[in-house]
């Protein structure tokens, strides 16, 4: 079980690199106005989305402690990023403080997951 875990967490930062990536790649175009969400930053989010719900029940399967509290909070800034994400992946080009915000949210998430214990 273990094994499986330890795959489903790697694929987890798989999907947070993809994510982030895709918003500090883009950080100088979010600077010139023309920054726009990517394919890699929808499934990024879509990716953690799914180990996510994998991981928790991976883990309460386990007989391991899992704190509701922190997973119900990362779940929903996961949800507003997908969300945001989602609706304007088509545009041609999103306003700044909406791109910020996906960055602030994805960070905020990261921080939440590695400090809070």
């Amino acid at each position: 079980m273990d094994v499986l875990i330890n795959v489903f967490v790697a694929l987890h930062v798989i999907g947070i690199a993809s994510l982030l990536g895709g918003f500090l790649t883009q950080m100088k175009a979010m600077g010139a106005g023309t920054a726009r969400f990517s394919p890699a930053m929808l499934h990024g989010a879509l990716t953690m989305l799914v180990t996510g719900i994998a991981l928790v029940g991976l883990n309460q399967a386990g007989d391991h402690t899992v704190n509701n509290l922190k997973i119900g909070i990362k779940l929903a800034i996961l949800v507003v990023i997908l969300g945001l994400v989602y609706v304007k992946r088509d545009d041609e080009k999103v306003d700044k403080g909406l791109f910020a915000a996906v960055g602030g949210l994805t960070t905020a998430n990261i921080f939440i997951a590695t400090l809070w214990t």
